[in-house]
């Protein structure tokens, strides 16, 4: 029990040294999440084009105001049932750069096969 009381002082102390010294602690900031609203109407996705930087982490926040709708976007492996009156939420990260086919996969009337959008990644 004494020599963790002991090892806690000593880092306590070196802690404090490294503060005093202008030598800190360096945080390393999350990247920050960009959040894009989208929308799910028969039949089209607004906006139906996404431009996103690689690396860059994007959080979907999609709404369907008439008919249950899907979105699927299989080079990231996101897909989402979209409920007309809640919001439905994808996220995942840019990781290669390229354009990308997002599609509405679930039947949503006579115009569904021709409901799909593009995720456009840009180098930084």
């Amino acid at each position: 029990m004494k020599r963790m009381h002991l090892n806690r002082r000593t880092l306590i102390a070196a802690a404090s040294a490294s503060l005093l010294s202008g030598v800190g602690v360096v945080a390393i900031a999350k990247p920050k999440e960009r959040v894009v609203k989208v929308i799910a109407r028969k039949f089209v996705f607004v906006p139906d084009t996404i431009k996103v930087k690689k690396g860059e982490t994007i959080v979907l926040q999609i709404t369907a105001p008439e008919v249950p709708m899907g979105f699927n976007l299989p080079d990231f492996n996101t897909r989402g049932d979209i409920v007309p009156g809640k919001t439905t939420t994808v996220k995942f990260t840019a990781d290669k750069v390229g354009t990308f086919a997002f599609v509405c996969d679930i039947f949503c009337g006579d115009g569904h096969e021709n409901m799909q959008g593009a995720i456009v990644v840009t180098e930084k």
